[in-house]
């Protein structure tokens, strides 16, 4: 096979040799348990059941995950072990089961849903960077997505993440998403039991960005599409590209928060104690799995 999952389409055999990803056709994982931190349509009050993937399409410099989602660190892990692990994760008790960076292993996932489909929400958390033919396969399968929206520039898109075509590709993944999805529908208890939850990092010195994709969801995305408007930037990863090695401002926050309320979209915001590292994962211990 060549690997075409991702917007890259660098055709890779990924039984013989790694794709951009720097992966093999095996899952690697380096999480799998309960999460408390996401959005409370998807975490409420009992967590999500988060299954963190190896690996990322993307390059991201600032990325908080850098030790997976660039070093790849995680443990292999068959259909069978990962649909066994789901099903621990259910009798925890977590409102919904996440997805997090599934992409490169999308095949060995959907064997895993096809061993034992969980009757929990599935949800897929996701860069944005998907091609349309690939989520397709997911269609029926996933009944949440969660997306981020990163930039709209190519010269963003390549200095932040080493893809100038990452908007392009997120633009039409996320209509994707809208489409598959429908208006969000939620239970008594506030969680999403289908439809698409667009989150945005705002990166300092970055703010034009911010704005112009959040007009962007006003304009091109269904109306009631949520969104969460993230103040969480540290810099990690050895960040050294000028201006991603400090926090937002308030000034910034401000000013991307306020377009949010003028454009009257719906969503959530985080507090500002939100930018610190005790949020960031445990990852590839023993304790990391359940």
């Amino acid at each position: 096979m060549n690997c075409t999952l991702c917007p890259r389409q660098c055709g890779a055999d990924r039984s013989r040799q790694p794709g951009f990803c720097g992966l093999g056709e095996d899952m690697l994982i380096a999480r799998i348990a309960p999460h408390l931190w996401e959005e409370p349509p998807v975490s409420g009050a009992r967590g999500t059941g988060a299954v963190f993937f190896s690996g990322c399409t993307l390059r991201c410099v600032y990325c908080q995950n850098g030790d997976i989602s660039h070093r790849n660190e995680g443990r292999p892990f068959t259909p069978r072990e990962l649909s066994d692990a789901l099903k621990r994760l259910t009798d925890l008790g977590v409102h919904t089961l996440s997805f997090i960076t599934g992409t490169p292993f999308i095949p060995r996932i959907l064997e895993a849903l096809e061993l034992w489909r969980p009757p929990l929400p599935l949800v897929w958390n996701t860069s944005g960077y998907e091609t349309v033919e690939t989520l397709r396969r997911l269609e029926g399968v996933i009944d949440v997505y969660l997306p981020d929206l990163k930039h709209f520039s190519q010269r963003a898109g390549r200095v932040c993440a080493g893809a100038p075509d990452y908007f392009t590709a997120a633009s039409a993944a996320l209509k994707e998403m809208c489409r598959q999805t429908g208006t969000p529908v939620y239970d008594e208890d506030g969680i999403m039991l289908r439809g698409t939850l667009v989150r945005h990092l705002i990166l300092p010195g970055f703010t034009s960005e911010s704005l112009r994709l959040l007009t962007w969801i006003r304009d091109e995305l269904p109306a009631g599409t949520p969104v969460s408007l993230m103040r969480q930037y540290i810099p990690c990863n050895n960040v050294s590209v000028p201006g991603l090695d400090r926090r937002i401002t308030e000034k910034e926050y401000n000013r991307v928060r306020d377009h949010m309320l003028a454009l009257d979209l719906p969503g959530f915001l985080q507090e500002p104690d939100s930018a610190d590292r005790d949020f960031i994962p445990l990852f590839n211990q023993d304790e990391s799995f359940v």
